[in-house]
Order: structure tokens, then C-alpha cells, then sequence
């Protein structure tokens, strides 16, 4: 009985710590506090700050955007391809693909551009459980704080 309560107290503590540690978001879907956010809820608009990517991501460290922060998201979206490029491929693809979406968010050319493209893609190993998001996120080049949304900013 007592490795039951032990059992329940456990779970218990990390369902708070996980629901505590969050970001929390507006009706509009909008980050209003920093925390959390799983790679797989990560919307356009999002902001967030840099993550060591020695491993998979499998979170983010989101913030409202009238923060300074390191990154916003401008593209979610699934890959096409029914199987995983080999080498490089998709990294490239990733990269490629949010490219050909930078401008529509941005509202200038990405050559012309003072922001720079990250890319989290699926894994090998990701891949083979289902995964096929790209999230395409824009960075400041001089790798200075942004403040506010960079959507339409022409930066």
C-alpha cells in the first residue's frame, strides 16, 4: 500500500510541475507567460529562446514575444517525402522548404534580410515513429535579442 501512495504522490507532483512549468497562452493562442513548449505545439507566432540541439528537441523554452528572445517561428508544417533523404537531405530539404516561406512572413527577401533561418526537423529515429514536422523559426543574424513579432516587419 504505502509504494502505491509513494507511486500516486509521484505522478501527482510531476503533473503539477509539468501543467506549472508550461507556457501559458491567450485565447488567441498568443504566449502571455514564459515555460514550456512540447515540439510538437509549437505554432507560428511562437517565440521562444535558443535550446542546445546535441540531442533531439523535444521541448522549446517559450516567451511572449514583447520579450526580447532568440527565436519566432514562422512555419509548421509536414514534409511530403515518403522516405527519409539520406545524408544531408533533410536538413536541405528542411532548410529549402522554409526558404520558399520566409518572405510571405517576414515581408521581405531573405537575401535582403537582416534575419537568418533555424530549422528542427524529424530525426532517423523520429522518422520512423511518425514524425514529420519542420518548424521553421527566424534569428537575428548579429545574434542580438528580437523584441516583438518579426511577422511583416521586413527586417
Amino acid at each position: 500500500m504505502k509504494s502505491w501512495v509513494v507511486y500516486l504522490v509521484a505522478v501527482v507532483g510531476f503533473a503539477i510541475y509539468g501543467a506549472s512549468t508550461s507556457a501559458d497562452r491567450d485565447s488567441s493562442g498568443a504566449i502571455v507567460e514564459e515555460g514550456s513548449i512540447g515540439a510538437f505545439n509549437v505554432r507560428v507566432g511562437d517565440c521562444f529562446n535558443d535550446v542546445t540541439f546535441d540531442e533531439e528537441v523535444s521541448s522549446v523554452p517559450g516567451v511572449p514575444c514583447s520579450v526580447p528572445h532568440d527565436n519566432e517561428a514562422y512555419a509548421v508544417f509536414d514534409v511530403s517525402v515518403t522516405s527519409y533523404p539520406e545524408g544531408e537531405g533533410m536538413s536541405e530539404l528542411a532548410f529549402e522548404s522554409c526558404m520558399e516561406r520566409f518572405a510571405t512572413y517576414v515581408g521581405n527577401d531573405y537575401e535582403s534580410s537582416s534575419l537568418d533561418i533555424t530549422t528542427m526537423f524529424p530525426s532517423r529515429q523520429s522518422w520512423r515513429e511518425n514524425d514529420r514536422e519542420v518548424i521553421c523559426a527566424v534569428y537575428d543574424m548579429n545574434e542580438q535579442k528580437l523584441t516583438g513579432t518579426t511577422k511583416g516587419s521586413a527586417l
